[in-house]
Formats: structure tokens, C-alpha cells, sequence
């Protein structure tokens, strides 16, 4: 199910860059897309009735879920932000020099 979930977002963000002309919608839809792609990917992780990956004398090791897709997920998590931050800090200055975010009104604006 969460499969299902996580194809339909990234749809979604998908949908939102082919359609729309504002660049900050844009920058929401590649933010909607990279957090689906991180719901699929722990997902994949998740094994049904599996616990934490977290030692102790009286858990087995085969009864622990896989963690290197929740240690990738952390990691792009943190990019994401990083990305994220960096494309506001770029549409502020766009908006400065071209006073709108409209990508037609730029394409207009350049010529």
C-alpha cells in the first residue's frame, strides 16, 4: 500500500513541474518528489513483524530489519534540506532581479 502511495507523490511532484510556470511551485514539487522517493526507499526496508535494528542479549540478529535504507534515507534527508535551502535562496534572487517568479515573464524579460 505504501508503494502505492509513494508512486502516486511522485506523480504528483512530477505532474507540478510539467505544469506549472511559477518556480516556486516547481521548487514544492521537486521537494514533494524527493520526499516520496525517501517513503518508497524506507519502505523497502520494512519487513512485517521485524524489529528495530537495535542489539540487545535477548533479540537474534535475523529478527532485526535492514537499516541501510533508513542510515540512506538520513543522509538524503539532509541533502534534500540543503538543496531545498539552496533553491529559496535562488528564487529570493530571481525575484529581486526579475520581479516575479513566473518563468514566461523571465523567458519575456531576457529579450
Amino acid at each position: 500500500m505504501i508503494y502505492y502511495i509513494s508512486i502516486i507523490l511522485i506523480g504528483i511532484g512530477v505532474y507540478g513541474l510539467l505544469s506549472q510556470k511559477n518556480l516556486f511551485k516547481h521548487l514544492i514539487s521537486l521537494a514533494l518528489i524527493d520526499t516520496a522517493i525517501n517513503l518508497f526507499i524506507v519502505s523497502t526496508g520494512y519487513i512485517n513483524g521485524k524489529e528495530a535494528p537495535i542489539y540487545s542479549e535477548f533479540t537474534p540478529i535475523a529478527n532485526f530489519v535492514d537499516p541501510l535504507p533508513q542510515a540512506l534515507v538520513l543522509t538524503a534527508i539532509v541533502i534534500g534540506v540543503g538543496v531545498l535551502a539552496l533553491g529559496a535562496a535562488m528564487l529570493i534572487k530571481i525575484k529581486e532581479k526579475y520581479g516575479t517568479l513566473n518563468v514566461e515573464e523571465i523567458r519575456r524579460g531576457d529579450k
